[in-house]
């Protein structure tokens, strides 16, 4: 009897179990492939909050501002006008996040001279498509950082980044391509994007299902092949040898804490840390909020004055 006709029509018991296991295996394969690639799908086109805000329902008198991202598409943000020739600090939301939940920190920024950038990452607020967790987000912070820099009513050579997980990382990744940036602040970042991913998995439940994790690690990496080359940030923080970096760790989550903790330790100098209890700005009461606040803009103040020695 030939080999397919023994697996068309099993004689023995033996041939019969392995051909029930084989479907076995195909079944759960195909069960915890779907699952898997839904939870990606989950992860990276997250639900994120909206707004309905307007320049003209803001203070701070903001304008909006088209810029492009080469092979993205086109992109709007908020520009509040601090003092004229001072460095533009462009803020960068978190994940699940978007432009009008850091307005809170804009406003203090502006208040102090900054003129201040912030938009949507694509996928949140009122930008269209999905998230890569920081390598397509990168593209947009540096078509940012060129659209400030193209302005003649700011220092386009002294520009600002903070931001924070999935904008952290971004930002970080963008200072290190672009000299432009002269300060940086950056919170619950992470060296690769594989790390924030494991902590999306985490929280969805999935991370202990011994096939479901490793076959959306998988499709991750399929998803991330357009963006590979560059390497992990710590690999290319060398180039940050000169820039004043906060790196700030929420104890909360101690994931991304350790994280940012470790890319604290691999930075150059000058660098400083600071660590808080919250998990996320979001989470922090008003008084928190406030500290926070107050810290980000005194290391702007101290490390990128809007007002240089030769202007005062």
């Amino acid at each position: 009897m030939s080999l397919l006709d023994e697996l068309r029509y099993p004689s023995t018991r033996l041939s019969k179990f392995l051909i029930l296991g084989s479907l076995l295996l195909i079944f759960i394969l195909l069960v915890a492939g779907g699952t898997a690639g839904v939870l990606l799908y989950r992860i990276l086109a997250p639900t994120s909050t909206t707004t309905d805000l307007t320049p003209d329902s803001l203070l701070g008198r903001p304008t909006v501002v088209q810029f492009t991202v080469p092979g993205v598409g086109e992109r709007e943000g908020w520009f509040f006008p601090g003092l004229r020739g001072a460095p533009v600090i462009i803020l960068c939301h978190g994940y699940k996040s978007q432009r009008g939940d850091v307005l809170t920190l804009a406003t203090p920024l502006q208040e102090n001279q900054f003129n201040v950038f912030v938009f949507d990452f694509g996928g949140h607020g009122k930008s269209s498509g999905s998230t890569t967790l920081g390598p397509r987000e990168t593209r947009e912070v540096l078509a940012a950082i060129a659209a400030m820099g193209q302005r003649k009513d700011v220092d386009g050579n002294r520009i600002g980044l903070w931001g924070a997980n999935v904008g952290g990382y971004a930002a970080l990744a963008a200072a290190e391509a672009d000299r432009r940036v002269r300060a940086i602040a950056v919170e619950s970042v992470y060296d690769e994007p594989m790390v924030f991913l494991r902590t999306e998995v985490e929280h969805s439940g999935a991370g202990s299902m011994p096939i479901i994790y490793p076959l959306l690690r998988f499709f991750f990496q399929m998803e991330q092949l357009p963006y590979r080359g560059g390497g992990t940030l710590s690999s290319r923080l060398s180039s940050l040898a000169m820039v004043p970096k906060l790196f700030i760790a929420l104890r909360e989550n101690p994931a991304l804490a350790e994280a940012t903790l470790q890319l604290f330790n691999a930075a150059p100098a000058p660098r400083e840390q600071w660590v808080m209890p919250k998990a996320s700005y979001l989470a922090m009461s008003n008084e928190e909020k406030r500290a926070y606040e107050n810290y980000v803009v005194t290391f702007f103040l101290r490390n990128l004055p809007p007002l240089t020695k030769g202007r005062q």
